[in-house]
């Protein structure tokens, strides 16, 4: 019997349409992360929005002449996901970096970090990392050159970093604990008037994106909690253990790149697992990485190279937790 008789239709994958599709994802992430750029002109200066610009441009530009030496419609760069990657890049870089080596990380983001897997939806790695890691590598000491933020809000306490107006090499509030022994204000790092990377400073903006993300169900809420409350523990075990050598968990927590990366890095859906357990592995084994990095590697902050080596593995996560359609559970 043909499946005409029996009322059936049969059509090539997908057979279901929901609400969101790319490009509305990708504009939601772009416009949830205006108030970050927004803050992080304030905190350092309009010559941020210059670097976004360059930043946006170079890896827009990039996928365009990808897409034409492939043969495919340049059009592509309508879907917002170029956008997201280039905005993502600059918040995660010094304000001090020059425009030129925005646009070498921009070029490297798309060229490397996206379109030599394929392009969208077939990449491995978080682009936006890959772009930043490959500074980090070739341009040690532009990535590591800190400049402090505008004191923006009076009623926000005097910083305790080592960084002054006219420096450029001060350190981030996370070396500066770690390796000075001077903690920052809580207000400052909730805030975000310390210095840091472009976009990754302030954890009360970020929050705000954020949780419209989740609540769009854009982002899931288990890797977000799964990531945070792995730092969190991990953290506090050892401050317990000893509080004069090791920072509490809130400052690790406010610190660094962990509320961007909690909100906007780890929730990538296409170099994350895409099963709920899925993501609380990720999760707990990005924050477990990121702990180590900090506590005992050589550099202060280990939220990039957490999430890569995660990225890495998510195939084999997938894998692991990935339920043959029709069989029982």
């Amino acid at each position: 019997m043909s499946s005409a008789n029996e009322g059936f239709v049969l059509q090539t994958a997908p057979h279901a349409h929901g609400p969101m599709s790319v490009p509305r994802i990708m504009h939601a992430v772009n416009l949830s992360l205006i108030p970050v750029v927004v803050m992080s002109a304030l905190f350092f200066g309009a010559r941020v929005l210059m670097l976004y610009a360059v930043g946006i441009a170079a890896c827009l530009g990039t996928e365009v002449i990808i897409k034409s030496i492939r043969g495919q419609s340049w059009r592509s760069i309508l879907d917002g996901s170029a956008l997201v990657t280039a905005l993502l890049f600059v918040m995660v870089l010094p304000p001090s970096i020059s425009p030129l080596l925005v646009a070498i990380g921009g070029v490297v983001s798309i060229a490397i970090g996206k379109e030599v897997f394929g392009g969208i939806g077939q990449n491995v790695f978080n682009p936006a990392l890959v772009g930043r890691a490959f500074l980090s590598a070739a341009y040690p000491v532009a990535m590591t050159s800190w400049t402090p933020a505008r004191e923006v809000f009076s009623f926000v306490p005097t910083g305790r970093t080592l960084a002054t107006v006219d420096s450029v090499t001060g350190a981030t509030p996370l070396a500066a604990s770690r390796f000075e022994g001077i903690a920052e204000y809580y207000l400052r790092l909730f805030v975000g008037q310390t210095a840091g990377s472009i976009g990754s400073t302030s954890a009360l903006v970020i929050m705000i994106g954020g949780i419209a993300l989740i609540a769009m169900k854009i982002v899931r809420w288990q890797m977000v909690v799964s990531f945070l409350g792995t730092i969190a523990a991990l953290t506090g075990i050892f401050w317990l253990i000893d509080p004069t050598t090791y920072a509490d968990p809130l400052y690790h927590l406010l610190s660094g790149g962990v509320m961007f990366a909690a909100f906007y890095m780890i929730s990538d859906m296409v170099t994350t697992p895409f099963t709920t357990k899925g993501t609380v592995i990720f999760g707990v084994g990005a924050g477990l990485l990121t702990v180590i990095i900090r506590l005992f590697g050589g550099f202060p902050e280990g939220v990039m190279f957490a999430i890569l080596l995660m990225n890495a593995v998510t195939p084999i996560i997938n894998r692991m937790n990935n339920r043959v359609y029709g069989a029982s559970a």
